[in-house]
């Protein structure tokens, strides 16, 4: 039996997590499989899916370790402390590694000590911060190497989801790569598929990720909507936490409508082009979104899911915390892309005119 350790340093209960990753995955993870050297889930919640993959052997440290995990749509990353920390929804490293020493029978009695001896985490480490700043620069450069949107399938993509002109107007944040690697798994080889390119920016406006969603060349269909046929053909690289793909200015804004998806934010513009949007590219990024200083009314467009009333409610929270009025937008179908779809825009028109206040009515929605 595994000596009892009560004061054991972050890294070495990391590591020896890791040696033990495939039993982590399999005792928090049991929705996924393993394939290869990696073990394949839809998120840390263990929803099905193949858009998280762990690392199940490799190096003690960095990029290759095991343990280490990346989830391709999020674009969040880290170790398997990281992993038990959001799959158990704890917010106290002293709970977090009181759950990983019990999953390793390092954990004590009740009524023994419980004190940790928290060293630097390994995700601060110098290896995590070149790994970061290096798929940063990656991102940069692939955004940088897309073409205009104009004329491209992209533009196609998002005039097929009911995207009108009046919202693809000045949208510098989307351009179209017509070859995007995709790899179904990290061991696979490259393929080339035509994406959608979308910037992540910060609020002064620095490229920090970019979002792919890869598309079909060969048509458009109401289950996938023209996406590519694979399980995850949306995926983000870069840092994402708390940032946006922008549509109008970052910084100096009295009000703005932040929500997930790109096309859900789109479908907005369509009759509100000119107010200021931010697509966070999932609820657990709505939530921790960013807010610009000056900030006076917020509007949120709610999913119609339950992940994204709990996004909805969290970041409700944080905006009247800061002072800042937070109204909800609410579909009346999954999302706006739904309503503008099924709906049509007349429909949509008049479902937000009842719910924004009457100053920004006159101010940003057009009619026609």
């Amino acid at each position: 039996m595994p000596k009892r350790d009560f004061t054991m340093p972050v890294a070495e209960l990391a590591q020896m997590l890791a040696r033990q990753a495939e039993a982590v995955c399999r005792h928090y993870l049991p929705a996924g499989r393993r394939e290869g050297r990696y073990w394949l889930v839809g998120d840390v919640h263990n929803t099905p899916g193949r858009s998280l993959f762990v690392r199940l052997s490799g190096g003690g440290t960095g990029k290759g370790a095991a343990g280490r995990w990346q989830d391709a749509a999020e674009g969040t990353h880290g170790d398997l402390l990281d992993l038990i920390r959001e799959n158990c929804g704890l917010t106290e490293f002293r709970d977090v590694a009181e759950e990983a020493r019990r999953f390793l029978g390092l954990a004590g009695s009740d009524s023994a000590p419980a004190a940790v001896s928290i060293d630097p985490a390994p995700n601060n480490s110098d290896d995590t911060e070149d790994m970061a700043a290096q798929v940063q620069r990656s991102a940069r450069r692939l955004f940088a190497k897309a073409q205009s949107l104009p004329g491209t399938l992209g533009d196609a993509y998002l005039r097929r989801r009911g995207i009108t002109s009046a919202a693809l107007t000045r949208i510098g944040a989307l351009r179209f790569h017509s070859r995007c690697f995709y790899r179904v798994t990290p061991d696979a080889q490259p393929e080339l598929w035509p994406a959608l390119i979308a910037a992540v920016t910060d609020l002064a406006g620095m490229i920090t990720g970019v979002h792919r969603t890869w598309l079909d060349p060969g048509g458009f269909d109401r289950i996938r909507l023209g996406k590519a046929p694979f399980e995850t053909p949306r995926r983000a690289l870069g840092h994402l936490l708390g940032h946006a793909v922008r549509f109008g200015l970052a910084n100096g804004l009295d009000v703005l409508v932040a929500g997930e998806g790109i096309e859900t934010m789109l479908s907005l513009r369509c009759v509100l082009p000119a107010m200021p949007m931010a697509a966070s590219l999932s609820a657990g990024h709505l939530a921790a979104l960013l807010l610009p200083a000056g900030l006076r009314r917020l509007y949120i467009a709610r999913d119609a899911d339950s992940a994204g009333d709990r996004a909805v409610a969290s970041l409700t929270e944080r905006a009247i915390a800061a002072g800042i009025e937070a109204l909800v937008l609410s579909p009346r179908l999954g999302d706006f892309n739904d309503d503008l779809r099924e709906l049509g825009i007349a429909e949509l028109r008049a479902n937000l005119r009842g719910q924004i206040a009457p100053e920004d009515v006159a101010r940003f929605m057009i009619y026609g």
